[in-house]
């Protein structure tokens, strides 16, 4: 692993889980930082695999390799919703009936055929903390399941263009979500074009297309970029929330999730896939911040950062639910709410990646060498 890479997955994770506690208006950017850094590291072993195997070797390796790291994980979490649909009239926890019941059959089919994404633009939607961040694992298996083929079949002297297609698509392809959900022409559509431009795998393509160009191409004076982004990214988003709303909401850095006003939705994403690229590149090429990032905490979070996204709405919600039924003090925001939650979503990561995970990843290399 490039050193630094794994405290950046714990960032990420961290801004997430901060989000979804309420304490960090901007937190929904980490899963941006998630799939630019899954371009990043997926394109790179795609093109080291493709230089070295046979088009059957590369497809069953690649294929073999992501479905012993990702499926065991994401499939143990459905049967576990699925247990505690069955213990739910023993626990007694109201608040929990509610949150799992709501749509219960509906979401888990959805989640396990990998189509919440879909599901969440559709106007069949209903929240629950237990499904609802699944949908960015859905729009990660289906770049894995795209984005081989496309390294495969397209030519090594084409590989530039193919990425810097991919960030244009995902630009056009947000403008006609948005443009098609405005026109409220499909019943079966959610009625939020922002919230459908978010979590549709379309508008993704250029945050994985970033990623993939910086794996091979260099980027011109990447420090002096990223402090210019730094500035000019939030800047932009706070005037034009400004320009449109009338206020200035700090917090959010400009980025609130949906964003709205000056299609923001559209652009907005642009602007902090790459600037997203350019942080990794930094931190990958010119060692930026790797004494931190490679501090033995962050290196141990990014390591069971996986299981940690997995486990931690959940978790959250599970907390949530307790606190009322015990009648105990608390808000999500509260300091003991984070202490919970974080403490029981580490220590479950933790037994789930050494009893679940990590046997099952070392079978890669037995199965699956490349």
């Amino acid at each position: 692993m490039i050193p630094g890479l794994d405290g950046l997955r714990a960032v990420a994770f961290l801004i997430v889980f901060f989000f979804h506690t309420r304490n960090l208006p901007f937190g929904w950017m980490g899963v941006q930082l998630f799939f630019v850094l899954s371009g990043f590291l997926i394109t790179d072993i795609l093109l080291r695999m493709k230089e070295k195997l046979p088009q059957r070797e590369f497809f069953i390796k690649f294929y073999g390799r992501r479905f012993l790291r990702i499926f065991p994980l994401y499939y143990f979490y459905l049967i576990l919703l699925a247990a505690l649909i069955f213990l739910l009239p023993s626990l007694n926890l109201g608040t929990l009936n509610v949150e799992l019941g709501r749509g219960f059959l509906n979401q888990i089919w959805v989640a396990a055929a990998y189509l919440y994404d879909f599901f969440h633009a559709s106007a069949f939607f209903e929240r629950s903390r237990f499904f609802t961040h699944l949908w960015s694992l859905s729009v990660e298996e289906q770049f894995y399941l795209l984005w081989p083929l496309l390294i495969f079949l397209v030519p090594r002297g084409k590989f530039k263009q193919l990425c810097l297609t991919a960030i244009g698509l995902g630009f056009l392809f947000r403008l006609g979500i948005t443009l098609i959900y405005r026109a409220e022409a499909f019943s079966f559509l959610l009625n939020d074009p922002q919230q459908a431009v978010n979590v549709l795998p379309f508008s993704h393509l250029d945050a994985f297309a970033f990623g993939a160009y910086i794996s091979r191409f260099e980027i011109p004076r990447p420090r002096l970029q990223l402090l210019l982004l730094a500035i000019f990214v939030p800047a932009l988003g706070l005037l034009t929330d400004f320009l449109s709303k009338g206020v200035v909401v700090a917090s959010s850095l400009g980025y609130d999730l949906p964003m709205t006003g000056f299609y923001k939705e559209v652009w907005g994403y642009t602007l902090l896939n790459y600037l997203f690229a350019v942080l990794i590149y930094c931190v990958a090429r010119t060692d930026f911040l790797t004494s931190i990032l490679d501090g033995a905490l962050l290196r141990y979070l990014g390591k069971i950062s996986y299981g940690l996204y997995v486990y931690h709405y959940g978790i959250i919600a599970l907390a949530v639910a307790i606190f009322r039924e015990y009648e105990l003090p608390y808000s999500v925001r509260s300091p003991q709410m984070f202490v919970v939650t974080m403490g029981a979503t580490v220590l479950i990561a933790t037994l789930s990646f050494y009893l679940l995970e990590k046997p099952i990843i070392d079978l890669k290399d037995r199965l699956f060498r490349v």
